[in-house]
């Protein structure tokens, strides 16, 4: 794999929780690709912007607005 070439991809699952998985493997079972990729640095940095609310969806319906 050249360096210009993405190692890792962002995922989500269904509760809106983000992580990082190598581009070269399927994401495991309830998670999805979310379209952003490159080096897990890269990766890191668009999770830290995206996800502003860690809580679980579930727990956010519960308690309603923020």
């Amino acid at each position: 794999m050249s360096q210009s070439e993405p190692t890792h991809q962002v995922v989500r699952n269904d509760e809106g929780q983000y992580s990082v998985w190598p581009t070269e493997h399927e994401p495991p079972r309830g998670w999805r690709v979310e379209g952003f990729s490159g080096s897990r640095d890269d990766c890191l940095a668009h999770v830290e912007q995206v996800w502003t609310d860690l809580r679980p969806v579930s727990l956010r319906e519960r308690m309603g607005p923020s």
